[in-house]
Parts: structure tokens; sequence; C-alpha cells
């Protein structure tokens, strides 16, 4: 009989799933990843496995509403395909984490009470990420499951850099920058020193830029500032997020508009960004693709806010050593790179486009001042190896 530990991303119309083997001694062996998209509207199920190679699955019933469906449907599926082997252990993805968890944990009936009440904090991510903890506790009540959390990479800024700058009665513990997309930015952290050991300890940006998107300023592979804030609405424009904005907008859509706080807090969180802009799509791919003035505008403020981004981050670090672009955008969009590049050539950036185009692992060229990077990013893989150190696999 084989242990696995099975590693759950729950969206709000996705489930990813990553299956480890874990073996005596050696690192996690991934067996299979896939996901079902199109939950609500057009479920469909996809997956591949260890080489990349697509795996035969079953497709869901049209009538998959939730989250607790799609997880039913992909245990049925790992029971048929992985027949006499056991998942050991459950690990999650959660977005946000709060002033107390600044590491993964165990999850208890206690920590999710409390992830709930965090859920105003990440509208977007959080009641998806405790419906899959839930659903899995419903089907498998004796498997440890643990809940790795995308703002604790981030928990070791300098006070200032996690300031708000509201009356300090108001913020309490709860109310600081906490930035996001920690296990992404973790995991490259952790390559570096064997993919670029040139840069591992020196001064770098990591842009994981994808339908959310940040950037993350790291000096010896530790974060020291992020785009994001408070919440994962802060910083570079987003697929569907505006990133920065003026909270006289905010106080302008209440008071100036009338339109109510859940109006509101859907235009922040599926309206605006690429979306807002173009009213065409939020899809970075069909944008580039588009020859509408809107479609090019949108394009055109994502690569600006970036690239000012970049600049701001560099100030923070004292000066800039590398640059690396991760996530879906980062790691495929060669013209993308090509623009934050060329914006930020004052910085020293000097781009090899045929590398870039290619996407090579350095695609700076030899006499760049700074160097730049795509390293594909693995939160799944974050998640499996914080999930084997909790629970003590051998």
């Amino acid at each position: 009989m084989s242990d696995f530990a099975l590693v759950l991303n729950a969206g709000s119309s996705s489930l990813k799933f990553a299956l480890y083997r874990a073996a005596p001694g050696i690192p996690w062996q991934i067996e299979a990843r896939g996901q079902v998209e199109g939950i609500g509207t057009a479920p469909r199920m996809s997956a591949s496995d260890h080489t990349g190679a697509a795996m035969k699955t079953s497709q869901p019933d049209a009538g998959m509403r939730d989250v607790s469906a799609a997880l039913a449907h992909v245990a049925d599926w790992l029971r048929t395909t992985f027949s006499g082997s056991r998942v050991r252990a459950v690990g999650h993805r959660v977005v946000h984490g709060g002033p107390r968890y600044s590491c993964p944990t165990i999850v208890t009936p206690e920590v999710l009470t409390e992830l709930r009440a965090l859920v105003p904090l990440a509208p977007l991510h959080q009641p998806h990420n405790l419906a899959a903890i839930e659903a899995v506790a419903q089907r498998l009540p004796d498997v440890p499951q643990v809940a790795c959390f995308d703002t604790s990479f981030h928990r070791r800024h300098s006070a200032v850099a996690d300031l708000v700058p509201i009356p300090r009665e108001l913020c309490g513990e709860a109310v600081r920058r906490y930035g996001f997309h920690g296990l992404s930015y973790e995991y490259i952290a952790s390559v570096l020193p064997e993919v670029a050991p040139q840069i591992a300890q020196e001064r770098a940006v990591v842009a994981h830029l994808g339908s959310g998107a940040s950037l993350c300023a790291m000096r010896g592979g530790s974060s020291i500032d992020n785009t994001f804030g408070f919440t994962a609405l802060d910083g570079l424009c987003m697929g569907t997020r505006p990133g920065a904005l003026d909270p006289g907008v905010v106080l302008y859509l209440l008071q100036g508009l009338k339109l109510s706080v859940q109006e509101v807090e859907t235009i922040l969180y599926r309206k605006s960004g690429l979306l807002g802009i173009s009213g065409i799509s939020n899809d970075m791919r069909e944008l580039l693709k588009s020859s509408e003035p809107s479609a090019r505008l949108a394009v055109d403020y994502f690569v600006y806010r970036a690239a000012k981004e970049i600049g701001a981050l560099a100030a923070v670090l004292g000066g800039l050593d590398a640059l690396v672009f991760t996530a879906g955008i980062g790691e495929r969009s060669a013209e993308i790179r090509r623009r934050i590049c060329e914006a930020s050539a004052w910085l020293g950036i000097r781009l090899d486009a045929q590398a870039n185009a290619s996407n090579a692992t350095c695609i700076s060229s030899p006499g760049s001042v700074v160097s730049v990077w795509t390293i594909p990013t693995n939160e799944e893989l974050m998640i499996a190896r914080h999930t084997r150190r909790l629970v003590g696999f051998r």
C-alpha cells in the first residue's frame, strides 16, 4: 500500500489538486496533478501524471455546483486510479492567515473558526479554501489537514513596511499590511540556490504575474516588502481587481453614487482590473490578441503599474540585482516580460530577445547590470513540504 499526501487549492469555480507519494528518506514525488474547472457552469476535469502526460479522467455531471461536489468527484477518481493507496494527509492553500497564523498549521475546529472570521478580508478566496477543508473533514474525518497561508512568508517585514497609517486605536492587532502569494514566493526563494545561485543571497524583485498579480522584494531569500497590503486588492492591476486605488474612489462609490457595500465589493473584486479597463476580458492572452483600443490600454496600464512598483521596490532594497518572473503571465508571456523590462531599462536591465522568446531560465543579456530570470512556481509542492513536516511523514 502506498501513502499519499493530497494538496488542494480551491477557488470560486475551480478545484486544483496534486497527489504526492511519500517514500521514506526521499523528497515528495509528484504522482498526479489536475483540476476541475467550470464549477457551477460547465464543469470539466483534467489531470496529468508525473511526466506531464494526460491521464484518463471521468467528466463531472453538468449539475456540479460547489467545491464539495468537485472534491467528491476527484476523490472517486483517485480511489479508482490509485486503488490500494491511502491519503495520509491533506494540505490546503489558505489565502489569509490573519494576525495569528504566521506559519502553516494543523487544522482544528478552533483554527477553522478563526479562519472563517477572516473571510471579509479575502472574500474572493477564503470561503472556497475553507469549503475544501470542511468537505475533506466530512469525507476523511481521521485524516490530518494542514492550512498553508499566503500571508506567512511576509510576516518578518519591518514594522514600517507593514504599517497602515490610520489611527492606532482602529488598527489593533489585525489592521496591517500582510502581503500575499507567499507560497509562490517561498517556493522561488527555495529553488534560487540551485537554479540561480548567483542571486540567491542578493537583492531581487520577484514578479508573480497571473490573474492575481503582485511583486515581492527579497533580500537573501527573505521577503522585505510586497505590493499587496491588508487585502489582496492592493498593488498591481490584476485580472478583475484594481490594485492600488485612492480610498476616495471607494468613498465616492458609496456616497456619491449611493452604491451598497456589497455592490462596491463586487466591483473591486470581480469587475475591475484588466476586465474593467478593457470591457472585454480579464485574460491577458485575449487582450494581447485584440486590436481594440481598450484592450491595448488595459495591457499598457498593467505594464505601467508593474514597472512603477518594480522601481519602488528597488528603492526599498537600496538597489536591484535581479528580476524574476513567475506564475501564468510571468512564465508564459514573452511579450509582457519584454514590455516590463523595457520600461525598467533605467535600472540597468538588458533583455536577451532570443532567450526571452524561448522562455529560457535566464533571459537577460550578458551585459545586463540586473539579471532577469523566468522560474516556474510550484505552490503545490511548497504545501506538500509543509504538510510532510507538520504531519510527520518519514
